[in-house]
């Protein structure tokens, strides 16, 4: 079996603020232009006026990526500070208000609101998206889709960035998920045991003109409709782009042993999908500081144990594919905190200084755009270029 390139590409989608105050601030239609004069088909609008999306290119290795994306935040960010914004690359923003803001620039949005109704009015979110290039095999594709699926968790747990909503600590390190949850179509996907299974599926909804395409199910994890990919798509932005990198070896990692195993005639167990619910649930609450079911030995574990097993049986992969150090990382996330847990350190600094909770908030969010900015400077991008390492 030839090796698939286990290429990968990142979206990540941001809210734009006022400098000042922190509060949501629609992004100008001439900030926008001149980001799609700079990065072309790399940028566009959201759903909202005031969020934002990047994707990088087909990156060949975490090293592309990592320059890719950091252009593409350095950039943007510069963009959006000549127009009077900042960007929170956090999946909730901690006070505002969704119904209060209008949807964004592009017909569609107007369209999925009309077509999801009330769901709509809260529906102001930030995610991250994973492509794997696994090539066009498709059942390869369908295969790993049913496999990876136990794997979701972790990606949850290791990007939660939305503990607040509206004003309030949510005591969940995701909420994010709780808003999207709602949206039709979204949510682990079925299981499919071979690719026409899959396909049979959409495209009963595509002839009976429910959905276009397969571009309109928002499944945690699905194949890509545009490329020869499967798209994980379960994560919150992370403010730190290192973070989004660990986050992004873990998922090219497993995917590459899901696939080593394949070689080999053995494949990861398939759990039933109640019991994967429950994992991701207690992600979603929990985050790292959590434990999470261990399907294997029928049991409880602490999130950085069965984090540090799984990415140790992802070594080898990670080592082939040049990014042992970034899957690291998540090991370091996973003892510190991902940026949930930041938050509330943040916030709670800033109540012991006296500050009013709505002021902390404004705090939190301080912190939140300064992380976007650390790493993604151009000084940091030449420096890496300078050494080879992009």
């Amino acid at each position: 079996m030839n090796e698939p390139a286990f290429s990968i590409g990142i979206e990540e989608e941001y809210l734009a603020v006022d400098p000042d105050t922190m509060d949501l601030a629609p992004v100008p239609p001439e900030m926008l232009e001149e980001a799609k004069d700079a990065l072309g088909d790399k940028v566009s609008p959201e759903f909202r006026a005031c969020q934002i999306e990047i994707g990088t290119g087909v990156c060949a290795d975490i090293g592309e990526a990592r320059s890719d994306l950091a252009n593409l935040r350095c950039t943007l960010s510069e963009i959006a500070e000549r127009h009077g914004r900042v960007l929170a690359a956090v999946s909730c923003h901690p006070f505002g208000e969704p119904e209060n803001q209008e949807t964004g620039p592009a017909a569609r949005y107007d369209e999925i609101a009309e077509d999801i109704g009330g769901i709509a009015r809260r529906l102001m979110t930030c995610g991250m998206h994973v492509h794997v290039g696994l090539g066009e095999d498709d059942e390869l594709r369908a295969d790993l889709m049913q496999q990876f699926t136990t794997f979701l968790p972790y990606v949850l747990a290791l990007s939660a960035s939305s503990p607040y909503w509206k004003g309030e600590d949510t005591r969940l390190e995701s909420y994010r998920l709780n808003v999207f949850d709602s949206v039709p179509r979204s949510g682990l996907p079925p299981r499919f045991d071979h690719w026409s299974d899959y396909r049979r599926t959409v495209d009963l909804l595509v002839d009976n003109e429910i959905v276009e395409d397969a571009s309109k199910i928002w499944w945690d994890l699905r194949p890509s409709e545009a490329f020869p990919t499967l798209e994980v798509r379960i994560a919150d932005v992370c403010p730190r782009m290192e973070d989004a990198l660990s986050i992004a070896a873990f998922i090219q990692s497993g995917m590459r042993l899901l696939w080593r195993l394949k070689t080999q005639s053995q494949r990861w167990r398939i759990y039933e999908r109640f019991l994967i619910e429950e994992n991701r649930w207690r992600a979603q609450r929990y985050g790292t500081n959590g434990t999470l079911l261990d399907l294997g030995r029928g049991h409880l574990s602490p999130f950085a144990d069965m984090l540090e097993d799984l990415t140790g049986q992802m070594r080898a992969d990670a080592e082939a594919l040049g990014c042992a150090d970034e899957l690291n990382g998540c090991l370091d996330i996973a003892r510190n905190g991902a940026s949930a847990t930041r938050q509330r350190k943040a916030f709670e600094a800033a109540t012991n200084k006296g500050e009013a909770p709505k002021d902390a908030l404004r705090e939190v969010l301080r912190e939140v755009t300064s992380e976007f900015r650390q790493g993604c400077s151009r000084e940091d991008i030449a420096r890496r270029a300078g050494s080879g390492a992009a």
